[in-house]
């Protein structure tokens, strides 16, 4: 049994230790709104600051949990408005990256948001418009343009890397690459639309470009058109062979790790160019093969991520500054991804079905999978943990690890729709761009500098405008034996030649003598080259001299150029960290804003619901009170039957006993009668002479005569004799001065008598005070009485100084105060069989202590 992995991964090589002293920059986000597509559209994003956009919900999702508005600020390296051109983006975020393509740092720039955002038009732009791409292209080509290498001197190994060929080998390429028979294209299946060219895209005005160009090196421009479709990796530039009879589908690449352990699309086509409109239309024949659909939300809808990658070359020249030193490891090369993200999206409102749902299904994976490793990344970095990154979970992030790893400078800008219906989308984005922002990656370090002098090729230059200068003026190549003049002059310089004319065999004077002017000359010539020889090694020694002061000025110049620069990184660096300490006080200062305004909210709520609390046990007391109230109610009716029914009860039985007495009376009187006429008989018809007692026969005066039982009526009994109410006078109404005690536990009755003492000082505990003051004292006290109403008795006293100084009081009289229905039935009934109507008892009784 075998067991394989399911994806295929091929193990990863230990990569190279890094040092941990890097200096790292966090990753560079920025923020473009698009505006609105109707003037009557709602908006959700409003700019607030250069830096700084607040996100408020829309009508329909305004409310959170708690009730309220929720408005959510986000910040951003810059934000750019609805107004800002693209030349103004331009400036802030791509030219930085171009500047460092050409000192030999890599870089990465993506744009990333919901569908119909704005991305591709940010990226790509329009006629009159051109966007990042052709405008970081068009600065390429025009701060390297006088320094390019001819075509095929820098040639890619298929491994990522470049190789040097001499200027035989590539004119022999030249001509190879002249001479082949053009492929038969795959025609297209879009309409037959004229292409843009470079000059509809950027107008001369707008042209710019670097001022950091090392003038002693060549440079070669490749650039590369991928995408990345359903998971997949397509080359945009492939040139196929088209067979009608059989139309193969476009193979897709694959990806590899180099000696370097960067990550490149192996197989993938890279085409040399040499101008910013040879590589527009590069560009632009990729991008016509490029997968767009049209959806409900767009109607040209990316179904891909696109990467174009611009790839630069550069090699020193010789010491003479004339060739390209022949040295592989003196290449640099440095290349800029420009990549345009498929935008998220969600199918409920794009409608898509089909293949459309699958591509934006990979589509939201690739981006989830994007957002995973940043959050790991950010987690590793901020907590110090080594969890893996899922770089390979999707071949964008697998493609672009090394920059996150730090292999260059990474940028990113989001783009955003402020239409409402894009509110919750957009702030999935704005989440995953603020924690993005967290993420920090290595600086790219300098290049090397190259041990040859600087200037070579300025040098090689000026001699030659030189050497034609002169070769002008002459009017011809500078040689001593073709000038007759300098002939002539050096001639003249020499000694005059004797006459040389032999008349006589015999002569042996003039041979001589010639012979001798002869070596003469000769001598004077070897002594003028001796004397150019000498001037011509001290001239030599002098170049050498001045060649070595100026080499030496210019390390000393490049010395201070390169501490100056470090000074620059050391501002560059605590401008870097201002910035993220302002940032993050700004943060800090928003969410001390939010806790404040949500402690002010839970304050107001606790005092509600305090609010609402007492209004409910107040509620609850005084339902206690009437539930009591009703209870002694109910207890009182109770009590009132329960009399009722003891006196029917008693009646009653006093009535049938009344009813068995008399028959007892009539039976008896029947056996007197019997015995009698028994009695009579015997003793022959006498007449009885004994008196007999007739038994006496019950009746009701015996029982209105006996003493009537008392009833159990909670009713106090006067003991005084009583005082007629018409002729007696309260003793309450005199001039006195009262101490008035009402407890606080006493009811308001809404009765038309109420108790009112002038004169009165009214407390609810007494007080040894008050009683000083007063002589007559008088306590309100209230109970129930049986019939289930409240009375109150006045309990009144006179107040005195006691021995030992203090008040007592002795109590008098009392009052009773108290309220019945008349139409109630009365509870003293009488015991007799006919009951009496009901009489209304007198309101106040009296009784004296």
């Amino acid at each position: 049994c075998f067991i394989t992995n399911s994806k295929g991964k091929t193990p990863r090589r230990p990569g190279p230790k890094k040092a941990s002293n890097i200096e790292k920059d966090p990753v560079g986000v920025y923020c473009r709104i698009r505006p609105l597509g109707a003037e009557d559209e709602d908006c959700c994003v409003e700019m607030i600051s250069s830096s700084t956009i607040q996100i408020h919900a829309p009508d329909g999702l305004k409310a959170n949990r708690n009730g309220e508005y929720k408005e959510t600020q986000y910040s951003f390296k810059k934000v750019f408005g609805i107004n800002t051109t693209q030349m103004e983006l331009f400036e802030d975020v791509s030219r930085p990256l171009v500047d460092d393509l050409i000192q030999c740092k890599n870089g990465l720039l993506f744009t990333y948001g919901v569908t119909g955002s704005g991305k591709t038009f940010t990226m790509t732009g329009s006629p009159g418009e051109g966007g990042l791409l052709p405008r970081s292209l068009g600065m390429l080509f025009n701060s390297i343009g006088p320094f390019q290498a001819k075509r095929y001197v820098f040639k890619p190994d298929d491994k990522n890397g470049m190789e040097i060929q001499s200027q035989v080998d590539a004119l022999l390429e030249r001509q190879k690459r002249d001479s082949q028979p053009s492929v038969p294209k795959t025609p297209s299946s879009r309409q037959k639309v004229a292409d843009p060219e470079f000059a509809d895209m950027i107008s001369a005005e707008e042209a710019c470009k670097s001022g950091n160009v090392d003038e002693d090196c060549c440079y070669s421009v490749f650039v590369s058109y991928i995408e990345i479709y359903n998971n997949y990796i397509y080359d945009l530039l492939e040139e196929a062979p088209f067979d009608p009879i059989r139309p193969k589908p476009p193979q897709s690449k694959i990806l590899r790790e180099d000696q370097n352990h960067n990550m490149y699309v192996a197989g993938c086509t890279e085409v040399e160019v040499k101008s910013t409109e040879e590589a527009f239309e590069v560009f632009w024949r990729g991008q016509k093969k490029r997968r767009i659909a049209n959806t409900q939300l767009n109607r040209e809808s990316s179904r891909s991520h696109s990467v174009f990658t611009v790839k630069l070359a550069q090699a020193p020249l010789d010491a003479d500054g004339d060739h390209i030193l022949q040295d592989k490891n003196q290449v640099s090369v440095s290349q800029l991804c420009l990549v345009d993200l498929a935008g998220s999206e969600r199918t409920s409102r794009t409608k898509a079905e089909g293949s459309r749902l699958r591509e934006a299904g990979n589509i939201n994976q690739s981006l989830m999978t994007l957002r995973t490793c940043m959050e790991v990344l950010r987690e590793n970095q901020m907590c110090g943990t080594n969890k893996m990154v899922p770089y390979r979970d999707s071949k964008v992030t697998h493609l672009f690890k090394n920059y996150f790893d730090g292999e260059g400078k990474v940028r990113m800008i989001v783009c955003v729709n402020p239409k409402a219906d894009d509110y919750e989308e957009t702030m999935l984005v704005m989440r995953f761009a603020e924690m993005t922002q967290e993420v920090e990656v290595a600086r790219p370090v300098d290049r090397p500098i190259c041990g040859l002098a600087a200037g070579r090729r300025h040098r090689n230059q000026a001699f030659k405008e030189e050497l034609s200068r002169r070769l002008a003026e002459r009017g011809g190549p500078i040689n001593a034996g073709d000038d007759p003049v300098l002939v002539t002059q050096l001639t003249e310089s020499l000694p005059a030649l004797p006459p040389c004319e032999l008349v006589d065999p015999a002569d042996d004077q003039t041979l001589p003598r010639l012979i001798e002017a002869l070596e003469q000359r000769h001598r004077i010539r070897q002594m003028m080259v001796e004397q150019f020889h000498k001037t011509a090694s001290t001239l030599k020694s002098m170049f050498e001299q001045f060649d070595g002061q100026l080499n030496a000025k210019e390390t000393h110049l490049h010395d201070q150029q390169s501490k100056l620069n470090q000074k620059d990184k050391v501002i560059m660096n605590q401008r870097a960290e201002i910035e993220r300490l302002e940032k993050k006080s700004k943060t800090l200062e928003y969410k001390v804003d939010i806790l404040q305004k949500t402690t002010d909210m839970y304050e107001q709520d606790k005092r509600s619901l305090q609010q609402e609390l007492e209004t409910r046990e107040q509620r609850l007391q005084r339902e206690l009170s009437d539930k009591r109230r009703m209870e002694q109610r109910m207890q009182g009716m109770v009590t009132d039957t329960k009399l009722k029914w003891e006196k029917e009860c008693e009646r009653r039985v006093n009535a049938k006993q009344l009813e068995m007495q008399n028959k007892l009376w009539v039976k008896d009187e029947k056996l007197k009668q019997l015995k009698a006429i028994v009695t009579e008989s015997s003793t022959g018809g006498g007449c009885i002479t004994e008196h007999l007692d007739k038994p006496e026969r019950p009746s009701r005066e015996r029982d209105r005569n006996m003493p009537q039982k008392r009833s159990a009526s909670p009713s106090p009994i006067p003991t005084a004799p009583p005082v007629h109410p018409m002729h007696r006078r309260s003793q309450s109404a005199g001039g006195e001065k009262w101490v008035d005690h009402k407890p606080t536990s006493n009811l308001d009755l809404d009765t038309v008598m109420q108790p009112i003492i002038p004169n009165a000082i009214k407390v609810s505990t007494p007080n040894e005070k008050a009683l000083s003051k007063c002589h007559k004292y008088v306590l309100r006290h209230q109970e129930l009485a049986s019939d289930g109403e409240i009375e109150t008795k006045l309990i009144k006293g006179n107040v005195f100084k006691t021995r030992g100084g203090g008040q007592a009081v002795q109590f008098t009289d009392i009052e009773t105060l108290k309220q019945e229905c008349p139409t109630a039935p009365s509870r003293k009934r009488r015991s007799g069989s006919v009951e009496r109507p009901v009489q209304v008892e007198d309101i106040e009784n009296r009784v004296r202590a």
